[in-house]
C-alpha cells in the first residue's frame, strides 16, 4: 500500500470533520476483513470471543466424527476448518484460541478417524503429511506465546502427540523433528 504524501496527508487532515467521517466510511466499507474487525472491537460486547470460540468448537467437533469417503475428503474438511480458525484469530487477533482450537481439531481426527490414520499408503498421505505439517506449525505458534500458555496447552499438546507418534503419521512426524513429548 504506497503512503500518502505529505501535502495529500495535510490536505485530508484539513477537511472538514464531517467529509473526513464521510471519506473513513467509505473506506472500511471496502475491506470486508476491516469491517469485521470493527464490528468485532466495537460492536459486540464482553462475551464476544468466547461466543465466537464456542461457535468454533463445534464447528470443529461436528464434521470431523462422520463417515467420509475417502481420506481427501477429510482433508478437505481439515483445510477448510483450519482456515476459518486462521480467520478468527485474523479477525479477533485470538491467536491462543486459534492454537487452542487446532489442537482440538488435530486431536478429534486421530480419535474420530483411525480408519484414515491407521496407514500410510497411497490415499491417506496426504492427509497424513497434513496433519504431521499442521502439528509442526502449531508447536511453532506455541513457541512464540508466552511459557505461562504452554503450561495451560501441554495437556492437550501431549495428548495430540501421543496419538501422532501411534498413528502411522509417526514417520512423518519423526522427519519434521516433532516431539514426542512437551514438558
Amino acid at each position: 500500500m504506497p503512503a500518502l504524501s505529505p501535502d495529500l496527508r495535510k490536505a485530508l487532515f484539513n477537511l472538514p470533520q464531517r467529509e473526513k467521517d464521510q471519506l473513513l466510511a467509505r473506506l472500511v466499507a471496502q475491506d470486508s476483513v476491516l469491517t469485521e474487525q470493527l464490528t468485532f472491537r466495537l460492536l459486540e460486547g464482553e462475551d464476544a470471543l468466547e461466543i465466537r470460540r464456542e461457535r468454533l468448537r463445534t464447528q470443529v467437533d461436528d464434521p470431523v466424527r462422520g463417515y467420509h469417503q475417502t481420506p481427501n475428503d477429510l482433508l478437505h474438511i481439515v483445510r477448510q476448518l483450519q482456515a476459518r480458525l486462521a480467520y478468527h484469530a485474523r479477525i479477533t487477533g485470538d491467536t491462543f484460541g486459534e492454537i487452542e482450537l487446532t489442537l482440538r481439531l488435530l486431536t478429534n481426527i486421530f480419535r474420530h478417524q483411525p480408519a484414515a490414520v491407521a496407514q500410510l499408503h497411497g490415499p491417506t498421505q496426504p492427509l497424513l503429511q497434513h496433519l504431521a505439517r499442521r502439528t509442526h506449525d502449531v508447536l511453532k505458534q506455541i513457541g512464540k506465546l508466552h511459557e505461562d500458555y504452554l503450561v495451560e496447552l501441554a495437556p492437550a499438546l501431549n495428548e495430540l502427540l501421543t496419538l501422532l507418534y501411534v498413528s502411522a503419521a509417526a514417520p512423518l512426524a519423526r522427519e519434521l523433528d516433532i516431539p514426542t513429548v512437551v514438558a
